[in-house]
């Protein structure tokens, strides 16, 4: 088993980069293709990280079910994932590792740590949350506020301005806590599931959200009240929005049947940017690197890269993936 590289978290959950320097760059995702049940072809998944030379390291432990990372930011050799059986912790900068969670807390959507309260992790799961106040020694469901049917919560993403604060994408809306998850309380309603909420690196007072077929949502006043964004379709699912931490009117929507969308008037007017991606335009993921560059992650087909923001598109080195996650982190220096 790879050891992973001890790096501290940064940046909004879904952003991500090929080689620049001071980052490394990292993706959770399957390379499954050609796999069937009862075959002989090996294959690798999990979280890859972006060599110099454009190739993709695996690292840590290989699972298919995978669905995000995080990283202790003071210590570089805590790391956790979310997977289909739960949530996973290393001490030791991924060669050991052990689940934290009980038989009534798998299938994690999403897991988190709260860059100004550390020992603070969440996890996202389809009957609620979970948060540990100690590294994941403990886990308790923290739900008082949450609706008693609908609280499946896709993920949880972390002001990073403020201890504490935190919003809950929910099979009925929004829902807000200030206060670590003692109490949650919605501030949008919905009929369909939030799929996506991320607050800019620009400007955290603004946040923008996607939802299954309620459209897109931005809010200037740090999540509290929300209104929906013009132009974007409902038509189709909205899978996750992204911000171009190079250029604050930069935007990216990955869509199932509408494929990428994105503006460069900071949410005024959106394009659909499908050409030179595969048919049909079932796009899972899209993120942005710190130097700008847009990927797209098609399903059933692999992840592509786009240098001029989705007018043109190549095919990455990640043939075969299908990827759920996209992060940036600060290099560390030896």
């Amino acid at each position: 088993m790879k050891t992973f590289l001890t790096l501290i978290t940064l940046m909004v959950s879904t952003t991500i980069s090929t080689a620049a320097p001071g980052y490394d760059f990292y993706v959770c995702a399957k390379v499954n293709r050609d796999y069937v049940i009862g075959s002989k072809v090996e294959t690798v998944n999990g979280v890859f990280k972006r060599a110099e030379d454009g190739s993709w390291e695996h690292q840590g432990y290989n699972d298919t079910t995978l669905t995000a990372v995080a990283f202790d930011p003071r210590d570089r050799n805590v790391v956790y994932t979310s997977a289909n059986n739960g949530l996973w912790r290393s001490l030791d900068g991924g060669q050991h590792w052990r689940i934290c969670n009980d038989w009534d807390m798998t299938e994690a959507r999403h897991v988190a740590v709260d860059p100004n309260a550390p020992d603070h992790v969440y996890l996202s799961l389809p009957d609620g949350i979970a948060v540990s106040t100690d590294r994941a020694e403990t886990l308790v469901r923290r739900e008082n506020g949450l609706p008693e049917r609908g609280k499946y919560t896709q993920l949880v993403t972390i002001d990073c301005t403020q201890a504490g604060r935190a919003f809950a994408g929910c099979e009925v809306g929004i829902y807000f806590t200030e206060n670590g998850a003692e109490s949650w309380r919605r501030v949008l309603e919905t009929t369909d599931m939030i799929d996506d909420i991320q607050q800019s690196p620009h400007h955290p007072d603004h946040w923008l959200a996607v939802t299954q077929s309620a459209g897109a949502w931005s809010s200037h006043d740090r999540g509290l009240t929300w209104s929906r964004i013009d132009g974007v379709p409902s038509s189709h699912a909205l899978y996750n929005i992204t911000f171009d931490p190079t250029d604050p009117l930069r935007l990216a929507i990955a869509s199932w049947g509408l494929g990428v969308l994105t503006s460069e008037d900071a949410g005024k007017t959106w394009q659909d940017r499908n050409t030179g991606l595969p048919e049909p335009h079932r796009v899972w993921r899209v993120g942005v690197d710190p130097d700008g560059r847009l990927y797209a992650s098609v399903h059933k087909q692999t992840l592509f890269y786009s240098d001029d923001f989705g007018h043109t598109w190549q095919p990455d080195t990640l043939q075969g993936s299908l990827v759920n996650y996209f992060l940036t982190l600060p290099k560390v220096t030896p």
